[in-house]
């Protein structure tokens, strides 16, 4: 599967908006969904996950699965064919609206980012949610870093494929939230 370069400022605002976000994550995880399960899923209301969803669907990243509908009123969602997105933050900027664009996906990365760790490490124990973190150090060139991404990607479309269609009743959407990069500098407190 190959990666849609986002060109598009008003497509990285899409994108940074947390909702949204959520959406895609649990369109591409669950399969095709209605409006009505997205809002149980995420917890909001029905109106704004329609509101979210066709603002999602403006811009490509879904569409309507008409396959999966039971008639024509009936309007089921799922993740668009190619709508893995590839953004280099560093070209959108050169846009008209890219560096504004680029700041606030940046700002809504990192507030996600911190949310998640935090979550992770703050947890209590729960019976019905496993959780795990980890941190590994790696020596590796660039090319090698790029295919332990690729292989590691590979391992997660093969969990997609063998968990999508199954809708056991104690099944519920888990983040698995990764970054691969050379080891940051450490700068005292």
């Amino acid at each position: 599967m190959s990666d849609r370069q986002v060109h598009d400022p008003t497509v990285l605002r899409a994108i940074a908006h947390p909702t949204r976000n959520r959406i895609l994550g649990e369109l591409g995880a669950g399969g095709p969904m209605r409006a009505a399960d997205i809002a149980r899923e995420l917890g909001i209301p029905a109106n704004r996950a329609s509101f979210h969803l066709r603002q999602l669907a403006k811009y490509g990243l879904i569409e309507e699965d008409a396959a999966a509908a039971r008639d024509r009123r009936d309007r089921v969602w799922r993740v668009s064919a190619g709508a893995d997105l590839d953004v280099n933050l560093g070209a959108i900027e050169d846009a008209p609206g890219g560096k504004a664009a680029a700041g606030v996906f940046r700002r809504s990365a990192q507030s996600w980012g911190h949310h998640i760790v935090d979550t992770a490490l703050s947890a209590e124990k729960s019976p019905e949610a496993y959780r795990s973190t980890s941190e590994n150090a790696l020596k590796l060139t660039k090319d090698e870093a790029r295919e332990l991404s690729v292989a590691l990607q590979g391992l997660v479309e093969e969990w997609y494929e063998r968990t999508r269609a199954d809708a056991a009743p104690d099944r519920r959407t888990y983040l698995l939230y990764s970054v691969l990069q050379p080891y940051p500098d450490v700068t005292e407190p």
